[in-house]
């Protein structure tokens, strides 16, 4: 009975890691042919059980094949696939620090990218909530400052601002990597892309309006808190 429930497992992991592998080809199909990502810049992940799945150091994010994918143990070690990006730390901080992070999603979005290069609004939010959707689906978003592609130290800069959002009852969704773009992650695919698409639409309005627009007055950021729970 043993041998049998570990083969029933085994089975099981081994749908949901090719189940995974076609997800995040899909969505970077998507990506690429919206205009989020470009080149080989880039990289998305999921986590399955234990393991986690991530796009290849140097992929097109438009031209993934499933079975290229990196696969990595629950130790970090490479066990499928080529070469694991070299965000691979970043994203498996994150889903170590915020339990409901299973998605990743790194772009190097070009509005995001502009904002970073133009100024941010501050650094402990990028944006002002200047949209009612803003403020439900994407919340706080800090600037993390620049470091190198693959720095680790990235990692602990992200995990801290995980940590602090959530000590004050404002989880976050995504961060902003100066002049590199966002990171944004949730349960599932849809809600990760949700959260990446609204924030650079956001950054894509302040920017064309010469970001002059105000926030929401505080009355209408309580409504949309009691109304909707929003993290704000």
């Amino acid at each position: 009975m043993t041998r049998h429930r570990g083969t029933t497992a085994e089975a099981a992991h081994d749908k949901a890691v090719a189940e995974a592998r076609d997800e995040i080809v899909r969505v970077g199909t998507s990506l690429f042919a919206r205009g989020y990502v470009h080149a080989s810049a880039g990289n998305i992940s999921a986590k399955v059980g234990d393991s986690h799945l991530i796009t290849p150091t140097d992929a097109a994010l438009g031209f993934l094949e499933p079975g290229r994918l990196a696969l990595v143990d629950a130790r970090g070690e490479q066990i499928a696939g080529d070469r694991a990006s070299k965000t691979l730390t970043l994203h498996r901080r994150i889903c170590a620090a915020d339990p409901a992070a299973r998605f990743v999603v790194h772009t190097h979005s070009t509005h995001l990218v502009a904002l970073t290069l133009a100024g941010v609004w501050s650094a402990d939010d990028v944006l002002p909530p200047i949209t009612p959707y803003y403020v439900m689906k994407v919340g706080h978003v800090p600037l993390i400052p620049y470091h190198r592609p693959g720095d680790p130290r990235v990692a602990d800069l992200v995990t801290a601002e995980i940590a602090d959002q959530a000590a004050s009852r404002t989880p976050i969704r995504a961060v902003l990597l100066d002049r590199l773009g966002p990171v944004v992650w949730g349960p599932d695919a849809a809600t990760a892309l949700a959260v990446l698409e609204e924030l650079e639409e956001t950054a894509r309005l302040w920017l064309l309006t010469d970001r002059r627009p105000e926030p929401l007055p505080h009355h209408a950021l309580d409504e949309l808190r009691s109304t909707f729970d929003a993290a704000w």
